[in-house]
């Protein structure tokens, strides 16, 4: 390209990484000019229903060591780029653009509108002020390298092609691989893409009865591995989900994949270890309160139909007391706390936020610059990369800075 002439940057991809990534390379090269497409009629899908319709942005955490940590895949390879542009960047990026944000207890953020439609906005009107064009409906089919720059060309008869010196792919997760073969095309190695941030499915339970019933802190364990993970256990009308079940589905994507989400899950449900320290407590119980009934004098802060529910499954009859369980029932507790076994039989989209685990390798990127080790001057960031991390904020934190690090061009 003559030093003289104007760059020109194609965004493949209308989502959170391509609109951002757009933004921020006008920001970086103002003169340039910028185009986002994208096959679809729609854009920003995802931040649309991210948080239930809140729009999660990212995660209060500012510790990199343990930000990298949210990350079943990619996370040690993401903390350099987190030296670059990390959580406190994404609050003041948006702060700066109008956008007031509040932390929650769990260190999630979120817009003070509690509307993901604020988040919208405010990448609209960056790419209005900008003069950044989005052409929707335009489904690149090939990118080819050529003497002059990258040739894109179309699906739509009506452009078959176009040319661009720089190119950044901000196309998501592809749930299939075939959806990535185009990019493996180019010389990048692809890992196969499989389901990730998933609720367990349990057809045969009972326990589905209690949905809506949160366990605040429990331990949760896949059984025959050493995939573990606590934290709130949420009851659903087909099995569980939560924090705690969310995390494991995302550690364990690959291997629950190929058990093919037939599995077994042991619950701790007061998240203690030792089952010597939750007996003493039982005994404590037992004797400081020998004339309560059982159902209504909980050892442990348990829901109260989650408690009655796990008395009632080893047995014990809604009318007896504390002192009339004995040492076998006792036995009996401390077992139903502590190693209660689940069978799940398949997995549901948790809340229709789509991510996988797989993609383009990040063997296959300059993870400096989010440059394309085969092809110089092709960019990376986002969901279309081997990086997904649990819920929480942490995927589109994983966006803003792959995007962010690719917006520069080098």
């Amino acid at each position: 390209m003559n030093s003289k002439q104007q760059l020109k940057i194609a965004i493949i991809g209308a989502g959170a990484a391509g609109f951002f990534a757009a933004i921020n390379c006008k920001e970086h090269h103002p003169d340039a000019e910028v185009c986002i497409l994208e096959k679809t009629k729609k854009y920003l899908t995802k931040v649309s229903i991210s948080g239930g319709g809140r729009c999660n942005v990212c995660n209060a955490e500012t510790s990199i060591s343990a930000l990298s940590k949210a990350y079943p895949r990619g996370g040690k390879k993401l903390k350099k780029p987190f030296k670059v542009f990390s959580t406190n960047e994404t609050m003041n990026w948006f702060q700066k653009r109008g956008v007031k944000l509040y932390t929650q207890d769990d260190q999630r953020v979120f817009p003070t509108t509690d509307d993901s439609q604020t988040i919208i906005d405010c990448f609209l009107r960056e790419v209005r002020k900008k003069h950044i064009h989005l052409r929707l409906s335009h489904d690149v089919v090939a990118i080819n390298k050529t003497a002059k720059g990258f040739k894109l060309e179309f699906k739509k008869d009506e452009i078959r092609s176009e040319l661009f010196d720089k190119v950044i792919i901000a196309s998501g997760g592809s749930p299939k691989r075939s959806g990535l073969e185009w990019l493996e095309g180019m010389g990048h190695k692809i890992v196969d893409p499989v389901p990730s941030l998933f609720t367990f499915n349990m057809p045969k339970e009972p326990i589905k009865e209690l949905m809506g019933v949160v366990a605040p802190n429990a331990k949760v364990k896949i059984v025959g591995s050493k995939l573990e993970s606590d934290g709130p256990v949420l009851i659903t009308h087909w099995g569980m989900s939560g924090p705690a079940i969310l995390r494991l589905s995302a550690f364990g994507a690959r291997m629950l994949y190929e058990k093919e989400y037939t599995f077994e899950v042991l619950l701790n449900w007061v998240n203690v270890k030792a089952q010597e320290e939750i007996k003493e407590r039982l005994m404590q119980l037992s004797a400081d309160f020998p004339n309560k009934m059982i159902q209504n004098k909980k050892p442990y802060p348990l829901p109260e139909r989650l408690w009655r529910y796990l008395i009632d499954r080893i047995g014990i009859p809604n009318d007896k007391k504390w002192d009339e369980l004995g040492k076998k029932g006792i036995n009996k507790l401390v077992n139903i706390l502590s190693h209660d076994v689940y069978h799940v039989r398949g997995k549901t989209t948790f809340k229709e936020e789509f991510v996988t685990c797989g993609g383009v390798s990040l063997e296959s990127i300059n993870m400096e610059t989010m440059e394309s080790r085969s092809m110089q001057g092709l960019y990376f960031c986002g969901e279309v990369l081997d990086i997904d991390g649990v819920t929480g904020g942490y995927n589109f934190q994983a966006a803003w800075t792959t995007a962010f690090i690719a917006s520069k061009i080098q």
